[in-house]
């Protein structure tokens, strides 16, 4: 049944999980989601172009069908069936904190001299990596693809579909921790990309200034491993740049490349350094790769500087877990502004954990100094401090509306399902 699909597809090299997306040609995968069985929307899909439906329910069963057992299940087994039949390079990445945007930057860097795709926006989980690999034509020679995971054996899971030649881990921070069962859950899963590309001798990258990813390494008796010290000799941030876009400069034996970035905060560095290390390991030139992460702009909320008609916002509510939160305000910390207001957005899927790591970000923002905090979301109920307290992004938008910060540099960070882009409307 998969050569029978795969050879359909290849006639467009285009699949959709919905049926409002279906280009003439494409092959329409019905997956069930929380709300909506897509088997209903085949006849959709065939009547807007598509060529084939691929359906697991027999009461949807209709000319331009085939019926499988579970369609996720041939979502996946076709992309991997593509995969192996692709010349294409692939390099997975993973971690707690900054994987999209080291994404991003390896894209910027190795698109300066190969044909690159990747990963698009979030789609890094058991469904996201099967369209990535999928939406991959047989001229691309790169593809960065990012995993993310929830639980033990997701990256295990992505690993197999996907067959990395190369990998690396961004760090490992206490994210996701009711799912992964406490940190060293963590460490387990993220670590099942270095166990995966050990077991088939493929090459790790890794910074050699981490030691839990350094320690891992060790786990796994890693032999293809490559430190980003073989590219890196020093690399030092400009901390007398008031800006907060992190400017630094990176040394090694034969160039000094000052590298003036878009990013704000200086625990991008790491996400720098893997561009950099990868970049020079591949060939690309050195101007190439300094022009490339110079010119990387980020979005979606991810490091952004917005500025308004009446403040400065970084904006960094994509995500957020422990870790990343402590790096976000630590650096916020350190700039140099009249008037520092921190707006917090709770962290989700902590399970058990959740209080406790509240009550810690909690504790760090008040011992800062900032002239104003924000709390927003239930993690950070019954938590007792000077700051100001609300259930959700829309109820703090709505006391800033009645009382407006004015030439204030507010720093915005939680996880994405707070909505506090909501708040950037009345800042």
């Amino acid at each position: 049944m998969i050569e029978y699909i795969y050879k359909r597809y290849t006639n467009s090299f285009h699949v959709t999980i919905d049926s409002r997306n279906v280009k003439v040609g494409s092959i329409f995968f019905a997956l069930k989601g929380e709300n909506n069985d897509g088997n209903a929307f085949a006849a959709d899909a065939l009547k807007n172009g598509a060529v084939l439906a691929v359906i697991d329910n027999p009461i949807y069963l209709t000319q331009g069908c085939v019926l499988v057992d579970n369609s996720l299940h041939a979502l996946q087994q076709l992309a991997n069936y593509h995969r192996q039949r692709l010349n294409t390079k692939i390099f997975a990445i993973t971690g707690s904190n900054g994987k999209t945007t080291t994404k991003e930057l390896l894209f910027a860097v190795l698109s300066k001299k190969y044909k690159t795709k990747a990963t698009i926006g979030n789609l890094n989980n058991h469904i996201g990596v099967p369209l990535t690999l999928l939406s991959l034509t047989p001229e691309v020679e790169f593809a960065i693809v990012e995993m993310g995971a929830n639980h033990p054996g997701d990256i295990d899971e992505l690993c197999r579909i996907a067959e990395p030649d190369f990998g690396l881990i961004t760090n490992i921070g206490r994210a996701h921790l009711g799912g992964f069962g406490g940190f060293e859950g963590v460490i387990n899963t993220k670590g099942e990309l270095y166990k995966y590309l050990v077991s088939k001798r493929e090459t790790i990258f890794y910074n050699h200034q981490n030691p839990i990813l350094v320690e891992l390494l060790k786990r796994y008796k890693a032999q293809s491993a490559i430190p980003y010290s073989n590219f890196v000799d020093d690399c030092i941030i400009d901390e007398t740049n008031t800006d907060p876009f992190l400017s630094l400069t990176i040394k090694d034996k034969e160039n000094i490349a000052a590298i003036q970035t878009h990013l704000v905060g200086n625990y991008n560095v790491e996400n720098v350094m893997a561009a950099y290390a990868v970049g020079r390991y591949f060939g690309v030139d050195i101007n190439s790769i300094i022009d490339a992460i110079e010119k990387y702009v980020p979005s979606n909320n991810r490091s952004q500087l917005i500025k308004t008609q009446n403040n400065t916002v970084i904006m960094d509510a994509y995500n957020a877990n422990p870790s990343s939160m402590e790096h976000a305000l630590k650096n916020f910390g350190k700039l140099s502004y009249p008037l520092k207001v921190v707006i917090l957005g709770e962290m989700l899927e902590l399970g058990e954990y959740s209080t406790d790591e509240h009550k810690k970000i909690a504790d760090l923002a008040s011992s800062m100094n900032f002239d104003k905090i924000f709390l927003v979301g239930k993690g950070f109920a019954n938590i007792n401090g000077n700051f100001h307290y609300f259930d959700s992004a829309l109820d703090c938008a709505n006391y800033l509306r009645r009382n407006p910060l004015i030439n204030a540099t507010v720093l915005v960070k939680g996880s994405r399902g707070v909505k506090l882009e909501q708040v950037i409307n009345v800042l």
